[in-house]
């Protein structure tokens, strides 16, 4: 998930350097899942407001999916089930690396 610090509910109330700022960071973060996890494909979007799915209303962010292909996408449909494949710990131990930090040096 790639979220900006502004508190926006719809993509068109930001201003440009903060939709600039969420494109680099899913830029960065499609390298990181590439290069950690080596999917075949990815899905990249947004759910705006509660009718659109967005499950923090009034918050836009960007949802990123690493994608493989003969994988499915209808667990939680279907079988009314969530899979986790690892620990989100672990997952962000893996991407962290991947982005610098101007705070830390």
């Amino acid at each position: 998930m790639i979220a900006p610090y502004t508190h926006l509910a719809l993509i068109s109330q930001a201003d440009k350097s903060t939709t600039d700022e969420l494109m680099d960071l899913a830029k960065i973060a499609q390298e990181a899942v590439g290069i950690e996890y080596r999917p075949d494909g990815y899905n990249l979007g947004m759910n705006l407001g509660r009718a659109g799915g967005a499950g923090v209303d009034g918050h836009i962010h960007l949802h990123l999916l690493p994608r493989w292909n003969g994988d499915t996408n209808f667990m939680t449909t279907v079988g009314d089930t969530r899979v986790m494949p690892e620990a989100l710990d672990e997952t962000f131990r893996k991407l962290r690396k991947h982005f610098s930090h101007s705070d830390e040096g």
